[in-house]
């Protein structure tokens, strides 16, 4: 059973320790900057919504959805400018895995899965996820989603690998 609870700031701690962790520092920033990013959208500042993700109960790893729309004509789109060729209706994921034992295992995959059904209950159309192309267990993940690299978006986007959830035929 997969479960997704808002991040309190009692969960900062947790997320602390996370990100300080080797397979978490290979793709995210400084542990520090980053928890204070969830800070920020726990009180408010940051429309970007954040979760715990658990599998049967258990805190297993990290998951955020963030408007295109509210990125756009920002200070973001300097570092990210392929962010002004997206729908302002669009809505991006990120996730993490807490424990690296867990890694390659398909969890990545169910969550994400699970995450878009949340999200397409929610009324999310376009939901896109940004991974580093380098990071190839996550794209590997991504594409079983059922996410696929926007075509003309390939080569314009920098350390960014472009990729949005398509619905198929009977899916959810």
């Amino acid at each position: 059973m997969i479960a997704f609870r808002p991040v309190t700031p009692e969960d900062l701690r947790l997320l602390s320790d996370w990100m300080a962790r080797p397979h978490w520092r290979e793709w995210w920033g400084d542990p520090q900057t980053e928890v204070g990013y969830v800070r920020d959208m726990i009180e408010g500042r940051d429309s970007t919504r954040p979760f715990i993700f658990q599998i049967g109960g258990t805190d297993k790893g990290y998951i955020q959805v963030w408007s295109i729309g509210d990125q756009q004509g920002t200070e973001l789109t300097g570092e990210y400018p392929w962010l002004e060729l997206l729908p302002v209706d669009c809505v991006g994921v990120d996730l993490s895995i807490a424990d690296e034992d867990d890694l390659s295992k398909g969890l990545g995959t169910r969550v994400l899965q699970a995450f878009v059904r949340k999200l397409r209950q929610d009324g999310h159309q376009r939901i896109i996820i940004d991974p580093d192309p380098a990071n190839l267990r996550a794209v590997k993940a991504y594409r079983k989603a059922g996410f696929r690299e926007i075509a003309d978006l390939i080569g314009r986007t920098g350390d960014s690998l472009l990729m949005e959830h398509v619905l198929m035929e009977g899916a959810s």
